[in-house]
């Protein structure tokens, strides 16, 4: 059940850069090939590693400003293949199709931009759709893959490439899979919440929490209780215990009461 899954070939293309230079001088010490695209390339290379641009496996250059460079059928072909799959396999021998173990790719920074109060043309154009492509494939054949989709999980990548000498269990990659569907889909829901703003919205309700605060206990003292969203911008803690679910509970009460009083009121 473990099904451990050497990786050979990695695809990398990120926005952000930062603490990936551990990944990529282990990669290279265990022989893994790297392709990558744009600026990637050039952070890779300029750490002494040698690199196979996505281009030169696809005969395709980047397009139409950079909005088309990894979907082809050599990139997510190599990506989607099943393993143990004697059809997948004899179709990606005959294209000469590499198969992918492992890819790491972020998103456009979409929701940064909109707080800048960007154009709409801007923010259009940080709509990720060749990384989100490729988050969802990869996390689609976790079976094979690896995907990592947030620099968030570089360190536990890092410690199994040092640990298990590039190999993975089925349980880890599937952990890696949960986490990248996480991400993907943070991200479509801002993206859906961005344009479902007109008068003619659709009456429907989409969030995504990313943060959240463990609670000392839940309902009852035997339960688990947690806050979504950012406590601390709520409260300042001077001293004492984690708050509780009925703390909560009970601020919020409070604080409703208050609101049905527009002059200061005294208790009777």
């Amino acid at each position: 059940m473990s099904h451990s899954v050497k990786i050979k070939n990695a695809l990398i293309s990120v926005y952000y850069k930062d603490n990936l230079e551990p990944i990529i001088h282990q990669l290279n010490k265990l022989g893994v090939k790297i392709y990558t695209t744009g600026g990637t390339e050039k952070f890779i290379r300029d750490l002494g590693v040698d690199v196979i641009p996505v281009e030169d496996l696809t005969s395709y250059p980047s397009i139409l400003g950079g909005r088309v460079k990894t979907l082809h059928p050599k990139v997510f072909g190599g990506i989607l293949t099943r393993r143990a799959h004697q059809g997948d396999e004899a179709q990606i021998a005959e294209y000469e199709i590499p198969e992918i173990d492992l890819v790491i790719v972020d998103l456009y920074p979409f929701e940064e931009t909109v707080k800048s109060g960007a154009s709409e043309e801007d923010t259009i154009e940080k709509i990720d759709i060749g990384g989100i492509s490729l988050i969802r494939a990869a996390a689609k054949n976790h079976n094979d893959v690896v995907i990592i989709a947030s620099k968030d999980d570089y360190s536990s990548l890092n410690n199994l490439l040092e640990t298990q000498n590039g190999e993975t269990t089925l349980a880890q990659r599937k952990a890696f899979a949960r986490n990248a569907f996480n991400v993907s889909s943070h991200y479509d829901t801002a993206i859906f919440n961005w344009f479902n703003q007109d008068e003619d919205a659709l009456t429907v309700f989409k969030q995504s929490e990313q943060k959240a605060s463990v609670l000392r206990y839940g309902e009852n003292p035997h339960q688990k209780g947690y806050f979504y969203g950012d406590l601390e911008a709520m409260f300042d803690k001077l001293n004492g215990k984690e708050l509780s679910y009925n703390n909560l509970v009970d601020v919020d009460a409070a604080v409703a009461l208050i609101d049905e009083f527009t002059e200061p009121t005294l208790p009777f």
